[in-house]
């Protein structure tokens, strides 16, 4: 929650935590076009951090990394390729290259994959070099036919706001715009 305002910013999670500790989780939130600023998704990938165990008399959940998360920022054009592997016209991001993303810090390699085995989904990865010589961070997450469906429509919907910003009413002027009507609609009547 954002608490000078008390508002919160809604995101899409998917959690996938497995039973040997290795999952992921998956959090996408959207960030319109405003003022001088373009539009993006950030996809936050947590590792998985504890084997969780519903049966116990007092429940334990699996929690995830959150606070060393790989968080990336997806732009227009990454989300347009990303849309491409989605919808099937290809197998993967740049013939399995995958995006490069490149500042003062770190590189960054994103990379969306159809797969067919060991069972068939989108494997969404990411990979973070710092410039400091530490160890890549790695995170991913296998995304069920259903998941990838539900987040290719979420891209697709929100590829207007990301370019344009959410729309607002400006006044102007559209006493042209009428007049040029009334003469139409005149000359039809008369037709």
């Amino acid at each position: 929650m954002n608490e000078t305002t008390g508002k919160y910013r809604p995101d899409l999670r998917i959690y996938h935590a497995s039973a040997k500790g290795n999952g992921c989780a998956l959090k996408m939130n959207l960030h319109p076009a405003h003022d001088d600023s373009d539009g993006c998704i950030m996809a936050v990938f947590a590792n998985q951090m504890s084997v969780g165990d519903r049966r116990l008399p007092e429940p334990t959940y699996s929690r995830f990394d959150w606070e060393n998360a790989v968080v990336v920022k997806l732009d227009f054009n990454d989300l347009c390729k990303m849309l491409q592997v989605l919808r099937g016209e290809c197998e993967s991001i740049e013939d399995g290259k995958g995006l490069f993303h490149v500042s003062s810090k770190a590189s960054t390699v994103i990379n969306l994959r159809h797969i067919i085995e060991p069972v068939s989904g989108y494997m969404f990865e990411v990979s973070r070099t710092m410039n400091d010589g530490s160890a890549p961070r790695r995170a991913h997450i296998l995304l069920a036919s259903h998941e990838a469906l539900g987040i290719a429509e979420a891209i697709a919907g929100s590829l207007a706001v990301i370019s344009f910003g959410i729309p607002m009413l400006v006044p102007h002027d559209t006493s042209a715009y009428k007049a040029e009507a009334r003469r139409a609609a005149d000359a039809g009547a008369a037709a």
